[in-house]
């Protein structure tokens, strides 16, 4: 094969790539884009529940001739319409905030019961009242339902925006480099190496300052370490970690480059770099020593 036959085969294959990688960022782009859009649609749902949960305050308040009675529901309603107006106020993104508050309601929703025992033990209400305490438990354990459902779609959304949000590496790569730091492929001239990667852009990803941990195994899985105290949390368990790297991750793509100084033995084979973040494995790439 001549060199015009290898560089039009190169060129063919890198076209090729960046096509693939275009596409694989725009998916994921619009995949961002509808998770957001979907976990709105549920912040509004559980806004519409906490709504109707407090006009049937008003209507329960109908029912009621005790004045102590009225009086606790009246504080009720209040509390549920403050917790409404946070809810509003928080961001479909807040996940942990969303789940404060439906925990909130289905408190509200005790106590609601509660006071319908109470009503229905004063035995003092017309036929008429006592079909409206009837309607408005019947419309509670609509809603109850509902937010029942919603409960267990918001699970499903949560871990769905959960998987959303974790970093990615790509475009990793390793140089193992001499003394004059030039990047060398026999295992006896290596006295460094080089490592970079790229954290892509993610829209849903927390913003702020992220810890990353970079492992370097040898062909025996034994981890390239300076220290065994070196560790850090992976699915129960702890893993010794070559490097850690602090960033301040803004959500925009990100190029990282580290470097190792080695003053183990090391021999010819099959090396793997792993990168961390949050205890979730963000990127892989392996390479090989002669």
């Amino acid at each position: 094969m001549n060199k015009k036959t290898l560089l039009i085969v190169a060129v063919s294959i890198l076209v090729i790539a960046i096509i693939g990688i275009t596409y694989l960022l725009l998916a994921e782009k619009q995949t961002n884009r509808e998770l957001v859009q979907e976990f709105q649609l549920e912040k509004e749902d559980l806004e519409s529940e906490y709504t109707q949960f407090a006009q049937q305050y008003d209507e329960l308040k109908m029912t009621v001739a005790n004045d102590s009675l009225a009086t606790l529901l009246d504080r009720e309603q209040m509390k549920t319409q403050r917790l409404l107006e946070e809810l509003r106020t928080v961001k479909s993104s807040n996940a942990t905030e969303i789940r404060r508050l439906k925990q909130e309601l289905a408190s509200l929703r005790k106590i609601m019961i509660g006071y319908i025992n109470q009503i229905d033990s004063l035995n003092r209400l017309t036929v008429q009242q006592k079909q409206v305490i009837a309607d408005v438990t019947q419309k509670f354990n609509a809603a109850s339902r509902q937010i029942s459902n919603l409960s267990e779609e918001k699970k499903g959304l949560s871990k769905k925006v959960s998987l959303a949000a974790q970093l990615d590496a790509t475009n990793i790569w390793i140089d193992p480099r001499n003394k004059r730091d030039k990047k060398v492929k026999k295992v006896k001239d290596v006295v460094k190496f080089a490592i970079g990667f790229t954290i892509v852009k993610n829209i849903t990803a927390e913003t702020g300052e992220r810890t990353l941990y970079i492992r370097i195994t040898k062909p025996d899985n034994d981890v390239l370490t300076k220290n065994p105290s070196n560790t850090f949390a992976y699915e129960n368990r702890t893993l010794g970690y070559s490097i850690k790297k602090y960033i301040e991750y803004k959500g925009e793509e990100m190029p990282i480059t580290v470097f190792w100084s080695v003053e183990e033995f090391l021999y010819a084979g099959t090396y793997r770099v792993d990168i961390f973040a949050d205890g979730t494995l963000i990127g892989s790439q392996p390479f090989t020593l002669e």
